[in-house]
């Protein structure tokens, strides 16, 4: 019961209620005003102009949000004006329809935020069958006050974001900390248990991929806030908590360690990993904890439970080395040291997001040069010429567009024919539903019908047991604003809250509006079916055949992170910011290739060719990506030793089979200046300095010298991790370029 209550207060804290309540507004108050001073009919266009321009509204920069929301305004006027005008004459109507529908959707190739604006021209199109204008006077009297909606929504949200300037800042920084506690949490899992491992790497996937998400949007926020002006104190304590919870996810990253590995030396020890697998769930528990009193603004929790759990990890080093003594425990302690630093790390990251939130002056204080900060931003490119790029068959949004004004075609001809009723509920439910992907489709389809069922049954039972004006308003209000409150988290209940507002407000101006929902449903399921066939058969557009794009932009950026982590080694000083930003689109590039998978995983199953392989592919390079972060991080947090001719050498090597891997996916070559004799004997070389060091600290042993210095830890640990992580990059590597030269035999030769 506590749980469900604390949950209940988090939504209604949450930034995603807030939108809710501004669309609420933003509907309501102008429909009170004209309704009370007698204007109904003036208040409709309103209000829909306030409605088709909301989806614009996202967080981000307030710049890009106006622009955003203006844009989106001049482009619903101009759509309704264009369908208003042309209805009249059919054959000129469907030419129409047809172009806008392509080229509106094909908007979405500027990035998400491009794709919410095209989603309102989409939805404007649609509205305007239902528009019943004929005039010219009348059509661009409905336009101006739709424009004048436009405006009052954006008015509406920009004073919302003054009364609450923080809200969307917080709700993102909350849910990055709350995935980053179950990530670390799942991770955790991987560390002991061999069970199910493939099963909850995909789940990895997941996560990663909606953390990378978060950490895009937070870029935005926060590195673009006051540019001119400078920050406030309290953006300072953001990006405080922002930095901080990145450096937990790389760390989490770096803390994968070979499995294989640590399978082979803990096989029958397993008990010596479980205080670290204690750390990490206590861990990220707290970063969930901590995510619902940013919400909450309750008290910290505790931290004593965290810092006892720390000393059990460290004290389990010392247990393993009395239980098996030197030297056979060495590799094992290394191992378990190792994974102690990244956890040490990990709760001193823990450790300043609680001082940033509890407003401790020092906290406040961030080293990140605003000219460097907007290195970090992901730029969008605004160029006509990025549309023409897409205008072939092997993009995956010119196909969608293509199949999407086909269907609509389609689908408004078959209500000319059979005439139907409400032909634009079908055409609504088609936007609305179809995705580029045919899984997401699918998925949103079988919501819609269920959230259309469901909330027709209940709107039509409440209807029948009442027949109050004022509450039908009432209940289509707050059904409303629950049902945008809910849209990006769960489709289904959106769709039952947006059918119960839409049954109310017919009802509240259509006496026969029982007789009217029932086609709606009917329409509904006909959108639906039509969407998902579309999707399916018309010019399909599966994921196993678009990997190639993101395969080459993973290898790219994973090749130059290892590059970037290579200049870090020889001078850390002067090449930390070059890092981060290589770190940075590595991190974005793996996230796109695992959502990618993701939306592999959700088409059909005949059209999942190669399955294991893909799957195979993902996992190396996600692997790949751990190993180089885990060295990246040893750097910056120790004082190493100075970038050895072997360690070049290997680093060398990895990188040309990373690019013979690209070189077959992009069809050029390059010659292999590492031959594979020659990195053998500098791994071997890299080898032989920590079994040098190891037989040093042996013989200090049997002098009696049994007391180890910091020092001569770091070399060891140093020697250790750079020998066998790269020794682990050179073989993930040469899988990764095998696992790809047979996906270009056996899938790209498909195409």
């Amino acid at each position: 019961m506590k749980e469900r209550i604390k949950q209940l207060e988090l939504f209604f804290k949450s930034s995603n209620f807030d939108r809710g309540l501004r669309v609420g507004a933003a509907l309501a108050i102008p429909f009170a005003i004209f309704y009370a001073l007698g204007y109904f009919e003036l208040a409709l266009p309103v209000v829909l102009g306030a409605f088709l321009n909301a989806p614009g509204d996202m967080p981000g920069s307030r710049k890009r949000k106006v622009n955003a929301i203006l844009i989106s305004t001049g482009l619903t006027m101009l759509i309704t004006a264009i369908i208003l005008f042309t209805k009249p004459y059919l054959p000129l109507l469907l030419i129409t329809m047809g172009g806008i529908a392509f080229f509106v959707s094909l908007l979405s190739v500027y990035g998400f935020r491009a794709s919410l604006v095209s989603f309102s021209g989409l939805l404007a199109m649609v509205i305007a069958f239902a528009i019943d204008k004929t005039s010219t006077s009348a059509i661009l009297i409905q336009v101006a006050l739709m424009g004048v909606g436009g405006l009052w929504y954006l008015t509406v949200s920009l004073l919302f974001q003054v009364i609450f300037p923080n809200k969307d800042q917080n709700q993102l920084l909350s849910d990055t900390l709350q995935l980053t506690g179950e990530y670390l949490k799942l991770r955790t899992k991987l560390l002991i248990s061999t069970k199910d491992r493939d099963q909850r790497m995909q789940l990895n996937f997941s996560l990663q991929n909606q953390i990378n998400d978060k950490h895009e949007s937070l870029r935005e926020t926060l590195l673009s806030a006051r540019k001119r002006s400078g920050r406030s104190r309290y953006e300072e304590k953001q990006l405080l908590m922002f930095i901080s919870a990145i450096k937990i996810f790389e760390l989490i990253e770096a803390e994968q360690m070979n499995y294989e590995t640590i399978d082979k030396i803990f096989k029958d020890r397993k008990e010596f990993l479980k205080p670290a697998k204690q750390l990490n769930k206590r861990m990220g528990n707290h970063l969930i904890r901590l995510s619902e009193v940013l919400m909450q603004h309750n008290p910290l929790p505790d931290k004593e439970k965290l810092t006892l759990a720390l000393t059990r990890a460290n004290d389990t080093i010392t247990a393993y080395l009395e239980r098996l003594r030197l030297p056979q425990a060495r590799e094992g302690a290394l191992i378990l040291k190792n994974l102690y630093d990244f956890q040490e790390q990990t709760l001193e990251e823990i450790t300043a997001i609680r001082r940033a939130m509890d407003n401790v002056k020092e906290a406040s204080k961030v080293s990140l040069k605003r000219q460097d900060a907007s290195r970090f931003l992901t730029l969008h490119e605004y160029r006509l010429n990025l549309i023409l790029q897409n205008l072939r068959l092997d993009s995956t949004l010119f196909r969608h567009s293509l199949r999407l004004s086909i269907a609509m075609l389609f689908a408004y001809s078959l209500g000319l024919f059979f005439e139907i009723q409400n032909t634009y509920w079908i055409l609504l439910t088609i936007i609305v539903i179809m995705r580029p992907s045919y899984g997401l489709t699918k998925e949103r389809s079988k919501d819609r019908i269920m959230g259309t069922l469901i909330g027709a049954v209940i709107a039509v039972g409440i209807v029948l047991l009442t027949q109050n004006e004022i509450l039908y308003a009432v209940l289509a209000l707050v059904s409303l604003v629950f049902a945008f409150a809910l849209i990006q988290q769960n489709y289904k209940w959106a769709a039952v809250l947006i059918t119960i507002s839409i049954v109310f407000v017919y009802s509240f101006i259509n006496p026969k509006a029982l007789e009217v929902i029932q086609y709606r449903v009917i329409d509904t399921c006909i959108g639906a079916i039509i969407a998902v066939v579309a999707n399916y058969s018309l010019l399909p557009s599966w994921e196993v055949f678009n990997l190639k794009q993101v395969l080459i932009k993973a290898l790219k950026a994973n090749k130059s992170y290892l590059l970037a982590t290579q200049d870090l080694y020889k001078n850390p000083e002067d090449n930390v910011l070059a890092y981060n930003l290589a770190r940075k689109e590595a991190f974005l590039a793996i996230s796109q290739l695992n959502a990618a998978f993701q939306r592999l995983t959700q088409d059909p199953k005949s059209k999942q060719k190669e399955f294991q392989l893909i799957y195979e592919m993902v996992t190396l390079h996600q692997t790949l990506i751990a190993a180089i972060a885990s060295i990246g991080n040893f750097i910056t947090q120790h004082q190493t030793t100075p970038a050895s001719v072997e360690f070049n050498m290997l680093i060398q090597r990895i990188s040309n089979t990373l690019q013979g891997a690209l070189d077959g996916l992009e069809q050029t070559s390059i010659q292999d200046n590492i031959a594979q004799a020659k990195a053998e004997d500098a791994h071997e070389k890299l080898l032989n300095k920590y079994e040098r060091l190891a037989r040093a600290r042996d013989e200090n042993i049997k002098l009696g010298n049994e007391a180890l210095d910091t020092e001569t830890l770091h070399a060891l640990q140093e020697a250790y991790l750079i020998s066998n992580h790269l020794g682990w990059l050179v073989s993930l590597a040469d899988n990764l370029k095998r696992s790809t030269k047979r996906y270009e035999e056996t899938i790209l030769q498909e195409e």
